[in-house]
């Protein structure tokens, strides 16, 4: 567990909230606060540094230019990726967007031969799974329907977690992307990346993953993982809102054509013609969000310094006792895996649907008890269907979350029946 003086380095946390009661902050798989490194590095920018990047001679702009691609480097460097194959994006829903659109792009004839690999059409197929976010799902729906690809998905079982059984022709010779998130915004399970990757490989199709909830909280390799496109995002990580990162194997990115066009991206341009800078700088078209992106940086600084091993064996013990909390709770129905509080393909995410009362509502309880969790549908309307609900209240955890805040939070849910009248 990783020393609860690390707290220290959040300035939130130290606020009261209702009633002056102390924030226990359990949200964090919608937005991560931000340890004062993040919050000083923006402030220095601004303060000292502010310019124009890649559009000026003078010192300003050098500088800017410099703390723009050292942040580049220091995010590639915390997934275990090259430098240029970092491509800043406003969100982890652009990124994914700006994969889907230069796919859709490169099929109707954009980007010339080069991006003739990308295309596809009627025949082809598009497979994600039943366990998406919204961002990762609603891209590839639009491309299918832009493009008369098929759209298929892989089903999940009764604890969350995907079933494999049909794979071999769920992802077969006609397909052509393969979609899956890292880990689920809403059980917490991670997938079995390695599976997925040989299967998509084995028949040639690309590989795009959703990294949201897994890079801020487990170490991730891309090389190890050997995904072709993996889009995450800034505020998950500590970092600022308004950037994320997208990452892409170089040759596949140097090829995809851009989604946004511009000044910045661009190579030569003629009153009849276009043509693009190499990656990343070919999806960076217009002005950039140089702060955030010198802020993300710092969070990727701050998650390196504390060591992702460690983030991630505090994560396994929180999400021990979030599980084994809720599990002990009558009348509380853990979506995902139950019966096993301890696994070790989950990290500390606990969604919680409570027997005959809204998850609003019980979002409203514990607010009261000044305990900050996520209500609602998270984004994930297909799983809260297959789980037969349709929203959950969702406690997720950080770096800087503690057993006291689980403890918290699982005492403030043990009341929520009775507060309502529902006998547990």
């Amino acid at each position: 567990m990783l020393s609860s003086s690390l707290r220290d380095d959040f300035p939130l946390l130290t606020r009261t909230v209702r009633n002056g009661k102390p924030l226990v902050y359990l949200d964090s798989g919608a937005t991560a606060q931000k340890p004062r490194a993040v919050i000083d590095a923006e402030r220095d920018f601004y303060e000292h540094h502010n310019g124009a990047v890649g559009r000026g001679a003078h010192l300003l702009a050098e500088e800017a230019s410099g703390l723009f691609e050292a942040a580049r480097g220091d995010v590639a460097t915390l997934v275990g990726a090259q430098h240029e194959e970092i491509v800043w994006a406003e969100n982890a829903t652009a990124a994914l967007n700006l994969v889907a659109s230069g796919i859709g792009n490169a099929s109707a004839g954009i980007g010339g031969e080069e991006a003739a690999r990308f295309r596809i059409g009627p025949g082809d197929e598009i497979c994600v799974t039943e366990a998406e976010h919204h961002a990762n799902l609603v891209p590839w729906q639009a491309l299918a329907t832009r493009t008369g690809a098929t759209l298929r998905w892989i089903p999940v079982d009764d604890h969350g977690r995907l079933d494999l059984d049909d794979l071999d022709e769920l992802v077969n010779e006609r397909t052509a992307v393969l979609a899956f998130t890292h880990v689920s915004n809403l059980t917490g399970v991670i997938s079995p990346v390695a599976a997925l990757v040989a299967r998509a490989k084995a028949v040639g199709a690309l590989t795009v993953l959703d990294g949201c909830q897994s890079v801020p909280h487990l170490p991730v390799d891309v090389a190890a993982l050997d995904v072709d496109f993996m889009a995450f995002s800034s505020h998950k990580m500590l970092g600022p809102t308004g950037i994320g990162a997208l990452y892409g194997r170089k040759e596949l990115l140097d090829a995809l054509p851009p989604s946004v066009f511009g000044g910045g991206a661009v190579k030569v341009v003629t009153m009849e013609t276009t043509s693009w800078l190499d990656a990343p700088m070919r999806f960076e078209a217009g002005s950039q969000p140089v702060a955030q992106a010198v802020g993300m940086g710092a969070a990727a600084r701050y998650l390196m310094e504390i060591g992702m091993d460690r983030v991630e064996a505090h994560e396994r013990e929180l999400a021990a006792l979030l599980r084994g909390g809720v599990a002990d709770l009558p009348g509380m129905r853990l979506l995902g895996p139950e019966g096993d509080a301890d696994a070790r393909d989950v990290i500390a995410i606990a969604a919680v649907s409570v027997d005959g009362i809204h998850p609003h509502d019980v979002g409203q309880v514990l607010d009261d008890a000044g305990i900050a969790v996520r209500v609602g549908h998270h984004c994930a309307q297909p799983l809260h269907r297959r789980f037969g609900v349709t929203g959950s209240t969702r406690a997720s955890a950080h770096v800087y979350t503690t057993p006291d805040d689980v403890r918290a939070f699982t005492e403030a849910l043990a009341t929520v029946p009775a507060f309502f009248g529902v006998k547990a």
